[in-house]
């Protein structure tokens, strides 16, 4: 019997719509999935919703699973949480995270699903390709015992960040963003909030995840001397401008890139994608992080919402769609 599945597909920049996509049978090493939930990463799968992914970045922007090309028409997303139907015993009736997009049910090789820890609610789990963007950059920054610490940009990446940071001991984390009402995100999570203008300086680590050159400039303001600016933000095909004059040399500060494509070098010849992965579930065991989820909607109403989140009309850092009747089949 035939089967078929409904996917959220970008038609064309702006233009979104559901369509009906055939299953195959699943193989013995492979497993079929009904979606519980998934997740809008509201930076990155905006920028993609608007056609903003440079075309010399569409083979680096491929999602693991995305069907179709940049600028459309593509299924993208990476934030799924499921249930598995069918497949190997050890994997039956388990919820698994998997880095798929809008879809109500998908098959995949079994080992592209991680199980969900047994203390982590199927909700939250959404997170997990956020956190291990999080993680990575953490190994990345490497954090030393009582490092002074300013996160600037209280987005999804952001607060998954400050959150992972937040464990360290003896560590400062403040969290910087220009809506004040991020604190309440930031009380959550345990870490300080503060305005750009009224953020602690002298740090010795800023990660820098707005996405904006005022941003990024205030990064560089807050750092004491040799202090590090790590990088997160990804601007698509914007091109800004960083001053790099003024005390950038004598104060020898640094700016570096940190991107989830690969595992930091730190790890990389101990840890594999789905060690750090697993991590990142564990961590989420930490209910602190369900501040990160800050809307929700039913599959149907994605061509609805995605451009009200790309527009800003619809403030968001996870938004988080629900399946429940999206295929009852």
């Amino acid at each position: 019997m035939e089967r078929v599945a409904r996917a959220f597909w970008l038609r064309s920049p702006g233009h979104g719509e559901i369509r009906d996509v055939r299953l195959p049978a699943p193989a013995d090493d492979e497993v079929l999935v009904r979606t519980l939930c998934s997740g809008v990463s509201r930076g990155t799968e905006t920028l993609v919703f608007r056609g903003g992914v440079p075309e010399s970045q569409h083979a680096t922007m491929r999602a693991p699973f995305q069907d179709g090309d940049f600028p459309g028409p593509v299924k993208y997303g990476y934030l799924n949480v499921g249930v598995v139907e069918e497949g190997p015993r050890h994997l039956l009736g388990r919820t698994v995270f998997c880095l798929y997009p809008h879809q109500t049910r998908y098959v995949v090789p079994a080992s592209a699903v991680t199980p969900v820890p047994d203390n982590v609610p199927a909700p939250r789990a959404v997170l997990a390709g956020t956190v291990e963007t999080a993680v990575n950059a953490v190994w990345d920054a490497a954090p030393l015992l009582g490092d002074r610490i300013a996160v600037v940009g209280a987005g999804m990446v952001g607060c998954s960040v400050a959150a992972v940071l937040a464990q360290y001991p003896a560590v400062r984390v403040q969290l910087v963003d220009a809506e004040p009402r991020r604190a309440v995100i930031a009380k959550a999570l345990g870490v300080d909030f503060a305005l750009p203008g009224e953020a602690a300086g002298d740090c010795d680590l800023v990660v820098h995840a707005s996405a904006t050159e005022e941003g990024l400039a205030r990064s560089l303001e807050l750092l004491a001397p040799e202090g590090t600016v790590l990088e997160l933000s990804w601007y698509g095909d914007r091109r800004i401008s960083l001053p790099l004059g003024e005390a950038f040399h004598s104060r020898r500060l640094v700016v570096r890139s940190s991107q989830v494509g690969t595992v930091s070098p730190a790890r990389a010849s101990r840890r594999t994608f789905a060690d750090r992965l697993a991590l990142a579930l564990d961590l989420l065991a930490d209910p602190a992080f369900d501040a990160l989820v800050t809307g929700e909607c039913a599959f149907d109403e994605l061509p609805e919402v995605l451009p009200r989140l790309a527009s800003g009309d619809l403030p968001a850092l996870c938004h988080r769609v629900l399946y429940d009747a999206a295929d009852p089949a």
